[in-house]
């Protein structure tokens, strides 16, 4: 903590000393409270571009940068919100980084899938949104791939995964940045 004072300063110290506060506090909750909970907290981080935070575009932030600025794009809520719930104790394997097609606003987004059911529509936690809804009834979004440790998925129309690459280099980059964080 006394690196990130002295780096970022004590309004950078206090949201991760909140965020721990809070993640803790959700330990003993149902899975489904978890959800709604570490959703709607997380959202309530102020969104920002790569561009403006990290000078750069598409940086994929850990979750103690994320906390450390305060501001993150659509894959830091994603990443953040993956890394609080494997905290919490939800399956990696049922956690998926998800890109998304926006069909409103006209672009590509990234959310985070949590096949909860097999065999059913995955839920939605989207940094947009404080409603946490299944992919099927989110008729705003078109998903294009599904992204975890193991590889790269698309769906099929029967919420199957099917693998069509082994691995993405940047979700291996980040769980090493991550790791040497920790």
């Amino acid at each position: 903590m006394s690196y990130i004072k002295k780096i970022s300063g004590n309004i950078a110290v206090n949201r991760v000393n909140d965020y721990t506060k809070n993640i803790k506090s959700y330990q003993n909750l149902t899975k489904d409270k978890q959800l709604l909970k570490v959703n709607f907290y997380l959202n309530q981080l102020l969104p920002q571009y790569d561009d403006v935070i990290q000078k750069q575009e598409d940086y994929w932030a850990s979750p103690k940068e994320f906390l450390i600025t305060g501001f993150g794009d659509c894959e830091d809520y994603v990443i953040i919100k993956y890394f609080t719930l494997l905290k919490l104790g939800f399956d990696k394997d049922k956690l998926f980084f998800t890109t998304v097609y926006e069909k409103y606003i006209g672009g590509y987004h990234m959310v985070l899938s949590y096949f909860k059911v097999p065999g059913k529509s995955p839920i939605i936690l989207d940094n947009l949104s404080f409603r946490i809804l299944p992919l099927n009834v989110r008729k705003d979004l078109k998903a294009d791939t599904f992204i975890n440790s193991i590889g790269i998925y698309k769906i099929d129309k029967n919420n199957k995964l099917f693998k069509v690459q082994d691995n993405s280099l940047k979700f291996q980059k980040l769980l090493k940045k991550v790791k040497k964080e920790i």
